[in-house]
């Protein structure tokens, strides 16, 4: 069987095509439901599809990785030079006899490719976004340039995607390829915000901690991240201690050397299970100060009015949630639907502080509108 080349653009045309097509469905749900809408209720509407989508992209991604598919096809865009696994049935095959619980299967490749399939079609979105939030800059309340950010930030987001692939599921690559789908996430939430024009009134202290909280959050993300992507859920068993001690035997220096292969040390060797030990410990330790960190937050937001009590309220039950999920990964053994869980609460978590600092702080107005608004009210 012929090696594929790691990288291979033949069938990125087709992909293209086949994302504008896909895109279109969103677009004209969007278009249809806002019918003599202006366009900044359009664009509210169409980012608050590509935020939806987003999510879900994030999820699939951890289901494409806690499946073991990131390899479901070995070279990038396409699989195995093709648009879709039936035009690569035959290598698929070949892998998939030679390896039958190896990397490359049949449905471990139409989960990645629709992993990149989704992930294209959110990029059209954004791009079609972006051409809008241009076209339209001086009917809109915020600047085209958030759009813009957001379009580039994807195409960064592609470009992880693609060493994850090449690199062959480099624990620093995947973990950063998970915090830039976070980071898109964000993105989409302020824009989001920015057009809905929502402002809440919340005192300088509280907004200040949800700031530090939101950081905390996605720390604790890429730490979360680093124990996936180094398989090591599974390193403590055992609640609340960590292989029946409460400072287990730990390799901090080899656990946390960023740069490495997967399930290698940094000076070449095997990643030794100590280490795996100290990345699962530091994990589970953090999630401590996060879980304070939140509960005060909640505390502050419940006496903050009725919509700050509502995020007080989804923060506290995403928090329960989290705590459960990860609890069942140990004690039930890293089981597919708890990891999703914990994955997708994540996510929802970093949503929601964004949304609840959008709606805190404003979104920066467009400097060309506001002039605009000036320049009647004199």
């Amino acid at each position: 069987m012929q090696t594929p080349p790691l990288v291979d653009l033949a069938p990125l045309a087709r992909l293209l095509l086949l994302a504008v097509l896909v895109a279109l469905l969103p677009l004209c749900w969007v278009w249809l439901r806002q019918r003599g809408a202006d366009t900044r209720t359009r664009l509210a509407a169409l980012t608050a599809v590509t935020l939806f989508l987003t999510f879900d992209l994030i999820v699939f991604g951890s289901f494409t990785r806690l499946s073991d598919s990131g390899l479901g096809c070995p070279d990038w865009p396409g699989c195995y030079g093709e648009a879709s696994p039936f035009g690569a049935r035959e290598e698929i095959a070949a892998a998939q006899a030679a390896q039958p619980s190896g990397p490359v299967t049949w449905s471990k490749a139409w989960i990645e490719m629709i992993h990149r399939y989704l992930a294209m079609t959110v990029g059209v979105l954004i791009l079609v976004a972006a051409a809008v939030s241009w076209a339209e800059r001086r009917r809109l309340p915020m600047s085209p340039w958030w759009a813009t950010l957001t379009l580039v930030w994807v195409l960064v987001q592609g470009l992880f995607g693609k060493y994850t692939v090449t690199l062959k599921l480099y624990p620093a690559v995947v973990t950063l390829h998970l915090l830039g789908g976070l980071a898109l996430l964000a993105l989409l939430a302020a824009q989001h915000e920015g057009y809905r024009r929502r402002p809440l009134a919340l005192p300088a202290m509280v907004r200040r901690g949800a700031a530090a909280v939101l950081a905390l959050v996605l720390l604790q993300v890429a730490l979360g991240g680093w124990v996936s992507s180094n398989y090591a859920v599974l390193a403590c068993t055992g609640f609340p201690k960590c292989n029946g001690a409460w400072w287990p035997e730990m390799d901090f220096g080899q656990g946390f050397t960023l740069l490495r292969e997967l399930g290698r040390a940094g000076h070449g060797g095997w990643l030794p299970f100590e280490a795996l030990v100290a990345i699962h410990w530091v994990h589970r330790a953090f999630a401590i100060v996060v879980t304070l960190a939140l509960l005060w937050l909640a505390r502050a937001l419940f006496g903050a009015g009725p919509v700050a009590r509502r995020f007080a309220l989804g923060l506290v039950g995403l928090l329960l949630a989290q705590l459960l999920s990860g609890l069942s990964n140990v004690v039930l053994g890293w089981p597919l639907v708890a990891a999703l869980a914990h994955s997708a609460g994540a996510a929802a978590l970093v949503l929601v502080l964004t949304l609840l600092l959008a709606r805190a702080h404003g979104v920066q107005s467009n400097p060309v509108q506001a002039r605009g608004r000036v320049a009647v009210a004199a």
